[in-house]
Order: C-alpha cells, then sequence, then structure tokens
C-alpha cells in the first residue's frame, strides 16, 4: 500500500503540473484518430494556430482535472484486501496499476470529466474545436466530423495517469533508489 500510494504520488503530480500531459510525448493528447484528417486538412489551409491551441487546450483540461485522482487512489489503497496486495507484490511489473485501473477507472471518468468539460471550456478548447470543426465541415467534399471531446480527452487523460503510474510503479519495483522508505526497501528488496 505504501508503494502504492508513493507511486500514485509521484504520477499524479506529474501530470497535474503546467505541461504535464502537453510536453510528456508519451502521453500528448492529439487529435482524435477520427479527426487527424481534419487536423491535417485545416493545416493544409493556413489553420495551424487554430489546431495547435485546440491540442493545448485539450492537454490543460487533462491537467486540471488529473488533481481530483489522488482522493480517488487512496480511496481504492484503503479498500484492498490482504489477498489484493500479495496479488499485486507478486504480480507483473504494472499490476499494482492494473488494479489500480480495474477499481478507480469508472469512478475517475465519472470525476474527470466534468472538470474536463469545465476545464475545456475555461480554456476555449470548446471554442477551437467547434470552430475546427465548423472551418472543416465547410470544406467542399469531405466527409463532415464531430468526436465527443469531453469523451475522448476524458479516456486519454485516464490513459496518461495510469501511464505515468506505471511508470512509478515500475522506478519501485525495480530501482533500489526509488525505494525511499525503510518499508519499501524491506518489502522490494526480496
Amino acid at each position: 500500500k505504501e508503494a502504492l500510494v508513493s507511486g500514485i504520488k509521484k504520477g499524479v503530480d506529474q501530470v497535474s503540473k503546467p505541461d504535464g500531459y502537453f510536453k510528456d510525448v508519451a502521453i500528448k493528447i492529439l487529435m482524435p484518430e477520427e479527426a487527424q484528417k481534419v487536423e491535417q486538412t485545416l493545416r493544409k489551409i493556413g489553420m495551424d494556430k487554430q489546431v495547435d491551441e485546440a491540442i493545448e487546450a485539450m492537454n490543460r483540461a487533462a491537467e486540471d482535472a488529473a488533481r481530483e485522482a489522488t482522493d480517488i487512489f487512496l480511496l481504492a489503497i484503503k479498500s484492498m484486501t490482504f489477498e489484493d496486495a500479495l496479488n499485486i507484490l507478486r504480480g507483473e511489473q504494472n499490476a499494482a496499476t492494473q488494479y489500480l485501473n480495474k477499481t478507480t477507472r469508472d469512478t475517475l471518468t465519472n470525476k474527470f470529466q466534468p472538470i474536463i468539460s469545465v476545464s475545456l471550456d475555461k480554456v476555449n478548447a470548446t471554442k477551437y474545436w467547434e470552430t475546427i470543426m465548423s472551418k472543416y465541415n465547410k470544406v467542399p467534399f469531405v466527409k463532415k466530423m464531430n468526436p465527443d471531446l469531453e469523451v475522448y480527452v476524458t479516456e486519454k487523460a485516464l490513459d496518461g495517469l495510469f501511464y505515468q503510474i506505471a511508470k512509478q510503479e515500475a522506478e519501485i519495483r525495480t530501482n533500489p533508489g526509488a525505494r525511499t522508505t525503510d518499508l519499501l526497501k524491506k518489502v522490494f528488496s526480496k
């Protein structure tokens, strides 16, 4: 449980700071797959700035929402059984992350989505999204699009959060220097 708390705090701190998503190539939220053609078309007609602003705004929304994850994770850890803890200890490199994903993803989705919605509005992502979608939809002979931005950003934000937690978990499991307490040193030295 101590290792989970340590990994969670580092992972959440990493993604919730400014540029936590935006400047991390591994988790940066890009345009949805179905909108990448939209992005390419808009860039061809000189709308790079608007597309870049929309991408940055999606990442800022994820950074805002990530701050709310810690309490949900801590509740899941408190609810963990001894058997759960043993399975995590003896499990794969990302067993703790898998456990947290399984036990918290729905709760996190419900918590993140309204925050992301407000944040997308706050940083004008919704406006940018509507602008680029309306411009794209005016281009002759293109398939009209409007994927749900809130759902997409929420899913990508959670994927990035769990990616960071898995990194922290692997670090604790494999790097003795990452075991910052006597208990972690004792448990993971075996």
